[in-house]
């Protein structure tokens, strides 16, 4: 008959495995660690650059023709007439305007060169074409210098555009920012 595993009698607990980190040996095992990743970009940055400039403009161009499509038919099919498009769900059921609430419309009065009815539409729409054509500006002019376009955004960044939009969606429901209603 065995005796029944006690903490006196208990059999030895496993090894811990090494610990990593300040002060506890290598962060980073071989083939990781930020040389390892240098390494490799700097690889793919080569790969890049001896890519013919037809394949460099391939994936831009592609992109550019699928927006400017995009903005042509909302341009052509007004979102002001009731059945050309769904309305927005959380609209529909709750009577509050998300944070995308008029970018239709907005991206129509563009379409149109009418500036101010876009940023009456949806302000926070504009101003994300005006970023989103910065960058295509960026990943055209990358791709003509055979260099790579890496955007990069630190978590800090991306809570802040997160933030900015909730709060835009809320003071656009509140009485005093219905100049962001659509």
């Amino acid at each position: 008959m065995t005796a029944e595993p006690t903490p006196q009698n208990a059999p030895p607990a496993p090894p811990r495995p090494p610990r990593h980190g300040p002060g506890h040996g290598p962060a980073y095992g071989p083939g990781h660690g930020p040389a390892h990743e240098a390494a490799l970009r700097e690889a793919e940055d080569a790969e890049f650059r001896r890519r013919p400039l037809g394949r460099r403009l391939f994936a831009p161009l592609a992109t550019l023709a699928g927006v400017a499509a995009a903005f042509a038919y909302v341009g052509a099919v007004d979102p002001n007439e009731p059945g050309h498009y769904p309305v927005c769900p959380l609209l529909r059921f709750t009577g509050l305007y998300c944070p995308g609430c008029g970018g239709l419309r907005s991206a129509h009065a563009v379409a149109h060169g009418d500036l101010a009815g876009a940023l009456g539409a949806n302000a926070l729409a504009v101003a994300g074409y005006a970023v989103c054509a910065v960058l295509m500006a960026v990943w055209l002019v990358h791709a003509v210098r055979s260099t790579p376009t890496r955007l990069a955004a630190r978590p800090a960044v991306w809570w802040a555009l997160g933030a900015l939009t909730a709060l835009f969606a809320v003071i656009r429901n509140l009485p005093f920012g219905s100049f962001l209603a659509p």
